[in-house]
């Protein structure tokens, strides 16, 4: 047993302990590459890791509990035990992250009793209920207990958002009285009245996020203490992430990085974000919402010391060298085998429209008007609305209202028009020339916002009605398309040109390695290889090309299907050893 302290600073075992922490979500890496990932963060000099957990992962269904596989947490933290790592757990309920919804779970949005992210009783419930689950997993894992971790955080940067402390103050009661008794923190911006709002430094110490300016804002941090305490910047941005229609990968610049590296070590200690950032596999970025709405990409590279494909990276070995004047470095060996495969052009075997699948992939429900996609109990993906809405005549005024994020119009099967946040609910005018006509509507959830005050409204698909000259539409068919099983998908169906179509492709290898999957040419939607969905890709960039980690794929056949919603599409694949985030001319040279 040993202990940790948090007093005038660190003390682990008695003797002052300076953290040097990197961040690695596991459940943005496969797990067979965990072990390599943190041996990469051991090399570096860090002494800690650090990770947040995502709720909406481990509770997907209300009542509905998952600890396996990718999200493995236990494991995960026993992998860093056995490295001789430390801890620093950051466990909901929100963590914003870039993450679908900053990890809170969709089914919140079901009860209209809970207020996100105050002393609500209703939320409170759900959170308790949660933490009887999670906490479990890792009580004994503590540092008190023989375990590894040494920090728990309350909340995450609360002050970006309220200042409800009875909110706090009742989380760190229930943490407290369900067994967690290593030192707890907050981490705010130093910014504003942040600080203030998010902390409770009495129960909590409070650490502050920053990319930049750290002496300033370390400084800001010590007068808020008013005593001597920890200074510790728990998020050290050394990168920054990416949005669907930004013009280049973001990247920043290595000295200056590493010389804000060296100004936080030589005055507390540091957990640097991200160490190692991974990918945000199926739908699980998040959006951001300020002036639009802007969703995130796949990749979650974020600049980081390894790349999203967990290559060492020159701003690593200059970190490295900052570290080591504050630390002995270890000598570490990568046991992991870890190849690039260039498996080359796969021609498209089979291809089918969605429409004509719709109910092998899903259940259609029947209602007198739509349903939101939460209501229908999905927490991801797309839903397809479909109404018969009669004969031939002139229609004025048509509006969805009550949409997000990203509509597709089909009318008889043929596109009609797409909307896109600002411009759902735009008055629309068209000729219907059929006898009887049939309208169709694809929503897709393109992410929930992860941060600030629109996180409060982020119900997705169509959660009032489609109007219609006038009046609202009724009489609806709804299918549900969270796209986690496409085994049932026949390819032997119909295909037509200018439909959201599934493309499948059969290719063999005889060496499973990690691979690249160039979408140039293909318009929006996403990937699966083997079962596994690997991310979405669309046109507008700047990510062009999805990673695939080697353990997603089988020696012999492997099956990849695309999913394409925009009928531009391509009778080709090409998988490539060549990574690419559509950054500059000078960031692709790095990352290749």
């Amino acid at each position: 047993m040993h202990t940790f302290e948090s007093q005038e600073e660190f003390f682990y075992d008695g003797q002052p302990y300076k953290i040097i922490s990197g961040a690695i979500h596991y459940f943005r890496v496969v797990p067979e590459y965990w072990r390599d990932r943190l041996e990469k963060l051991k090399a570096l000099g860090c002494n800690t890791v650090e990770t947040y957990v995502p709720w909406n992962l481990h509770e997907p269904q209300e009542g509905q509990f998952c600890f396996d596989g990718q999200i493995n947490l236990r494991k995960f933290i026993q992998l860093a035990a056995e490295l001789e790592l430390k801890v620093i757990l950051r466990p909901a309920p929100y963590i914003c992250a870039e993450w679908e919804f900053g990890g809170l779970p969709y089914w919140l949005m079901n009860d209209a009793a809970i207020k996100l992210r105050f002393n609500n009783p209703e939320f409170m419930k759900k959170i308790e209920e949660y933490y009887e689950h999670l906490l479990p997993e890792i009580l004994d894992l503590q540092i008190t207990q023989g375990g590894p971790i040494i920090l728990v955080q309350v909340e995450n940067e609360y002050g970006g958002y309220g200042n409800d402390k009875d909110y706090l103050e009742k989380l760190v009661e229930i943490l407290s009285h369900k067994g967690i008794d290593v030192p707890l923190v907050t981490s705010d911006g130093p910014w504003g009245d942040m600080l203030e709002s998010g902390s409770i430094p009495e129960l909590a110490l409070p650490t502050i996020n920053c990319g930049s300016k750290v002496d300033e804002h370390l400084k800001r941090l010590q007068q808020f203490h008013g005593r001597k305490r920890p200074l510790m910047v728990m998020e050290f941005w050394i990168g920054w992430f990416d949005a669907w229609g930004d013009k280049v990968h973001h990247v920043t610049d290595e000295d200056a990085a590493a010389q804000e590296l060296d100004a936080i070590l030589s005055q507390g200690s540091v957990n640097i974000y991200m160490f190692h950032g991974g990918t945000n596999f199926g739908f699980t970025n998040g959006a951001n919402y300020y002036e639009r709405l802007a969703p995130d990409v796949t990749s979650y590279d974020y600049d980081a010391l390894l790349t999203e494909w967990g290559d060492i990276t020159e701003k690593y070995r200059k970190f490295q060298q900052v570290i080591a004047r504050y630390t002995e470095l270890p000598t570490v060996e990568f046991s992991t085998r870890i190849k690039k495969k260039a498996y080359g052009e796969v021609v498209a075997t089979s291809k089918t429209s969605l429409f004509v699948n719709l109910d092998r992939l899903s259940t259609r429900v029947v209602n007198s008007y739509p349903i939101a996609m939460e209501k229908l109990k999905q927490a991801f993906g797309y839903v397809y609305y479909r109404s018969p809405i009669g004969k031939a005549r002139k229609i004025d005024d048509f509006r969805l209202i009550g949409c997000m994020d990203r509509a597709q119009l089909f009318l008889n099967g043929a596109h009609l028009a797409t909307q896109y946040d600002q411009e759902i609910g735009e008055k629309l005018t068209f000729d219907l020339s059929a006898d009887e006509n049939e309208l169709g509507i694809l929503v897709e959830n393109m992410g929930r916002v992860n941060y600030s005050v629109k996180m409060a409204h982020q119900q997705k698909g169509i959660s009032e009605g489609v109007i219609i000259n006038g009046a609202f539409q009724s009489q609806w068919d709804m299918y549900s398309l969270p796209m986690e099983d496409l085994s049932e998908l026949d390819f032997t169906l119909e295909w037509q040109s200018g439909q959201p179509s599934f493309y499948q492709f059969i290719f063999s290898v005889s060496e499973c390695g990690d691979t690249f999957i160039d979408m140039t040419g293909w318009g929006k939607g996403f990937v699966v290889v083997n079962g596994n969905n690997i991310g979405r890709f669309w046109e507008r960039g700047p990510q062009k090309r999805l990673y695939i980690p080697a353990p997603f794929l089988t020696v012999g056949e492997n099956e990849l299907i695309v999913f394409e919603s925009e009928g531009v599409a391509k009778e080709t694949i090409l998988l490539t050893d060549t990574p690419d985030l559509g950054g500059s001319n000078a960031e692709n040279s790095r990352l290749n």
